[in-house]
């Protein structure tokens, strides 16, 4: 089974679900010496299969996939209705027809959990809770490492109770979506620095994840206990990445001067830079998900070039992030250079 204290250099690429995340990406963080974690959320089982086939073409190192955990809650429709209402405007002006209703979907993840089992990557990481314990058992049965990803120390405890054999505590500096396990949970908001020392006595490897800028936040991660630093945010402007033009550029742009969370987008609570966009429509988005991700989808693509009204994901440590390779990016995070 992976063991996170043999890499080469202890740096966990992230998960960017949505377009960043790639084959490319993936294996040039795990051939540089880390390991890449392929973004399995909003692919179809088949693309997923497909995409893993990437990677081992590319690379002969270990490599792992994320799946979002799916939750189902009792619809809003009055709130997905209003919040549609707000967004009409915007909607109009970019000549999207935003759906009336929008059915759940759990994202095919037993079909997605089938394909890893089948597959037997090297780690099967997990977002926004955690999977059963017979699932998280077939994992560890055929060898593979399981990673969850935990905002708290409840959910800490709850993921080991389970079986996870690997916890990935994200402080609330990273960028993307919060890996809150419930969708309506309010975000406690505890940084890495506070939240490593609560999860650390649990008899599990911690990977450190949140706000890296930098080989210094690094070593602080690793000196306060962690085994690994997960980073994605520096990664986004690397040529192995699918970041957006618009988003890459927002990344450098001086306008762009701070990150905050937001349910805007997609319904969860995810960590973005500061647009109209997250202005406008933070203080109205309801917690509905995945549905919000889905009506908002039309008009983010429609307004792909736009950076005040797509999501900029980025955690606080943004400023670090640079145009430069992926494995260039790894090398530069390495604690011993």
């Amino acid at each position: 089974m992976l063991d996170l204290s043999t890499l080469a250099v202890p740096i966990v690429g992230a998960p960017m679900a949505g377009g960043p995340s790639t084959p490319q990406l993936t294996a040039a963080i795990s051939a540089a010496g880390g390991i890449g974690i392929l973004a399995g959320a909003y692919l179809s089982p088949d693309a997923l299969r497909a995409q893993i086939a990437n990677v081992r073409a590319r690379t002969d190192r270990p490599f792992g996939v994320n799946l979002f955990v799916p939750e189902e809650i009792p619809f809003d429709g009055e709130g997905f209705l209003r919040f549609r209402e707000k967004l009409a405007p915007l909607a109009e002006r970019y000549g999207v027809a935003l759906p009336d209703m929008v059915e759940y979907t759990d994202d095919g993840f037993d079909a997605k959990v089938a394909v890893l089992l089948d597959e037997q990557v090297a780690a099967v990481s997990f977002t926004f809770g955690v999977p059963a314990p017979d699932i998280l058992a077939a994992f560890t049965d055929r060898g593979v490492a399981t990673i969850t990803t935990i905002t708290g120390p409840l959910e800490a405890q709850i993921a080991v109770d389970a079986g996870t054999t690997i916890l990935c505590a994200q402080g609330f500096e990273a960028g993307g979506h919060r890996s809150t396990f419930h969708i309506q949970n309010d975000d406690r908001e505890i940084s890495l620095a506070h939240l490593l020392p609560t999860v650390l006595g649990l008899g599990v490897p911690v990977i450190g994840a949140g706000g890296v800028g930098g080989v210094d936040d690094v070593r602080a991660i690793l000196a306060a206990g962690a085994v690994a630093a997960q980073v994605g945010t520096l990664f986004l402007r690397t040529p192995e990445a699918g970041t957006r033009s618009a988003h890459r550029a927002a990344l450098a742009d001086p306008q762009f001067t701070h990150t905050r969370t937001t349910r805007a987008y997609s319904g969860r609570l995810a960590r973005g830079l500061v647009n109209q966009y997250i202005d406008d429509f933070t203080d109205v988005a309801p917690p509905i998900y995945p549905q919000i991700n889905t009506l908002t989808g039309p008009l983010r693509k429609a307004a792909a070039d736009d950076p005040q009204v797509i999501n900029l994901w980025a955690g606080t440590g943004w400023r670090g992030a640079h145009e430069i390779s992926a494995t260039d990016v790894v090398a530069a995070l390495d604690p011993a250079r």
